[in-house]
């Protein structure tokens, strides 16, 4: 059964500002830097979902209707439990508790479970790391214009996400 999440996915202008403070972080702590390919915002981690349920699952993601946001870059931090080094928004915008919230909604009602866990907006830079001495910089902004469902398998180089079905925020 394939693993799936929803999340937010990158251009490649935000993909190479996450990039370069991967690497920033990396060169000071060690462990494995996330593939810049790989690098997103997860909404809702769903695990394993049986293939026949996916369609279903697209469609009521298709009928969600929040606004397009921006997310304003500019922390980063450490997880000492689980040696992961990530970069966040400095704010959640109501927009994006609102997708995060209507996500779990349609997932719910069909009957799919999820992570349920408190939301926490980040994008993890690296992992396995040791605790970096100073932490990367960074300030960009990101006008966040869809959401994607997004599949986790392997190809020769490891792990690697493949995004199934987007949808656009409204504008």
């Amino acid at each position: 059964m394939p693993r799936l999440f929803f999340a937010l996915w990158p251009d490649t202008a935000v993909r190479d500002e996450l990039y370069r403070a991967a690497q920033a972080a990396h060169d000071g702590s060690g462990g494995r830097l996330m593939r810049r390919d790989n690098l997103h915002q997860t909404l809702v981690f769903v695990g394993s979902v049986a293939a026949e349920r996916i369609a279903g699952l697209e469609a009521a993601a298709a009928a969600i209707m929040v606004p397009a946001f921006k997310l304003e870059w500019g922390t980063t931090g450490y997880w000492r439990h689980n040696r992961i080094i990530w970069a966040a928004p400095g704010a959640m915008p109501p927009p994006l508790i609102e997708l995060v919230g209507a996500l779990e909604h349609v997932l719910a009602a069909a009957g799919i479970e999820y992570d349920d866990r408190p939301y926490h907006a980040h994008v993890t830079l690296v992992r396995d790391a040791r605790a970096p001495a100073v932490l990367p910089s960074l300030r960009f902004d990101w006008l966040v214009r869809e959401f994607a469902l997004i599949e986790s398998g392997r190809d020769p180089r490891g792990v690697a996400y493949r995004p199934l079905a987007r949808w656009p925020l409204t504008r």
